[in-house]
């Protein structure tokens, strides 16, 4: 174990020398502070590193994780990281990205008790409901978790349309496209869901805020 870890802070130092051979520049331009034009709000799997799967260089992507990519209204970190996104570095999308194979959702599909995690697993279990006829109708029980994974990503994608940060910076004229994508662990490829919001038209009105 303290190999391991010795080792993680090796590789940071070669990191770090191969970026200064790279661009000598690299850690200056870093440090003079960050314009990131997306907002990633993803899955906490250590599979689904936001940056890398993009090829995006550090400073490109602002990231907010959980476990299976959540967009709950009362979790005040995703909505600190989303207020700060739009209203400080002005990102120009937010993606909300899943991944098949992901364990939290496969967990909201069952009735197991895990632990606390099962309060959090709720919520998706709440997405679930409101599909359950569509989901339920498909007999293959992978093609129905790689679906489950697909309509809460979608599901999410909405509920950040839905937060007052959001429509605070539409009615401004701030241009903001909402996404949904989904990883695939098995291959690489990000599918875009091709579920792209810019504007509160595309939600039912009863969450149209009157601002």
């Amino acid at each position: 174990m303290e190999k391991y870890y010795k080792n993680l802070l090796d590789k940071n130092k070669e990191w770090v020398a191969n970026n200064l051979e790279k661009d000598p520049d690299f850690f200056n331009r870093l440090s003079k502070g960050q314009q990131p034009p997306i907002l990633w709000i993803g899955c906490s799997d250590s599979r689904v590193p936001a940056n890398e799967i993009i090829g995006a260089p550090p400073g490109e992507v602002f990231v907010h994780r959980n476990i299976a990519n959540m967009v709950i209204h009362s979790d005040m970190s995703m909505l600190s990281v989303l207020d700060f996104a739009v209203n400080v570095l002005k990102v120009k999308h937010v993606i909300v990205c899943g991944h098949y194979g992901c364990g939290g959702v496969k967990a909201a599909m069952s009735n197991k008790q895990i632990g606390l995690i099962d309060n959090w697993i709720r919520h998706i279990k709440d997405v679930y409901r409101m599909h359950q006829d569509e989901l339920n109708s498909i007999s293959n029980e992978e093609e129905r978790f790689n679906r489950f994974v697909e309509v809460n990503v979608k599901e999410q994608v909405l509920d950040v349309a839905k937060t007052s940060i959001i429509q605070n910076a539409w009615s401004k004229g701030q241009e903001i496209h909402l996404h949904g994508w989904v990883y695939d662990i098995n291959d690489g490829i990000i599918d875009d869901l091709n579920i792209t919001l810019k504007n509160n038209s595309s939600l039912s009105e009863v969450y149209q805020l009157d601002l």
